[in-house]
């Protein structure tokens, strides 16, 4: 008889979460990743004071210990994609037939890229572009410098579990596309994701309803570490004090 108990856990998958900050109900994009990376390697970057600080500190001797704010942590991880069991069922999966992975590269590059704006996009902002390159070179209009505007990058979290569940900027992307199908989609690759984890004191707009959520979860994360290692601390203490106990 199936009673529907299986010994094999089920896997909890981690995933990168981007949220449209504009909004006050933030709806989230969740790239879920088709495999768990193998390892995630982590950096915590403590923070060191300017170089005219030290040169004080040396002479007086005092905040030798000062630290302003947490340590800066990132991740590196490294995403396996696959296309192959979904190209054997043709029909359930027609967008992999024709593109591989490269709608999941995609999905997980844009999170690099600040949004358009306007209603051209791109191909109107390098109209524009050339044709006051043109001006300037003919001497038909008046050629003038443009300052680049500051765009913001989607914010978005790393979830890994419910104990690391972080706002993070992705800093580094790196792809490696290992096979391709007849027309040169990618249907094999692995994706190497740089983070850095974005401490939510130095985030603007932390009115909206994205920047509250973000700092809830920087919080949350941060409070788990607190709690893993008093509990560490607890047993530790029960280890030490245990052979001189009467029972």
């Amino acid at each position: 008889m199936n009673t529907g108990y299986t010994r094999t856990p089920r896997l909890l998958k981690g995933a990168i979460i981007q949220f449209s900050a504009p909004l006050f109900v933030p709806i989230p994009n969740i790239i879920i990743f088709q495999y768990n990376p193998e390892s995630v390697s982590r950096t915590l970057e403590i923070w060191k004071p300017p170089s005219d600080e030290r040169a004080k500190d040396d002479i007086k001797q005092t905040n030798i210990v000062a630290q302003p704010r947490d340590p800066e942590e990132s991740f590196n991880v490294v995403l396996e994609l696959d296309a192959t069991d979904e190209m054997e069922s043709k029909a359930l999966h027609p967008q992999t037939i024709i593109s591989g992975v490269a709608d999941r590269i995609a999905a997980l590059e844009l999170l690099t890229y600040p949004p358009d704006t306007g209603s051209g996009g791109l191909l109107s902002g390098g109209l524009s572009l050339a044709a006051d390159v043109a001006g300037g070179i003919t001497g038909s209009a008046k050629a003038t410098v443009k300052v680049a505007e500051r765009k913001t990058v989607p914010l978005i979290l790393f979830f890994f579990g419910p104990g690391r569940i972080v706002p993070v900027r992705i800093t580094t992307f790196t792809v490696d596309e290992q096979a391709f199908n007849p027309l040169l989609y990618p249907i094999r690759a692995k994706v190497t994701v740089g983070m850095k984890v974005l401490d939510p004191a130095g985030l603007t707009d932390d009115k909206t309803a994205v920047y509250k959520l973000a700092n809830a979860c920087y919080q949350f994360t941060k409070g788990q570490k607190k709690v893993l290692a008093l509990a560490r601390g607890v047993e530790n203490g029960i280890d030490a004090v245990a052979p001189f106990l009467p029972f």
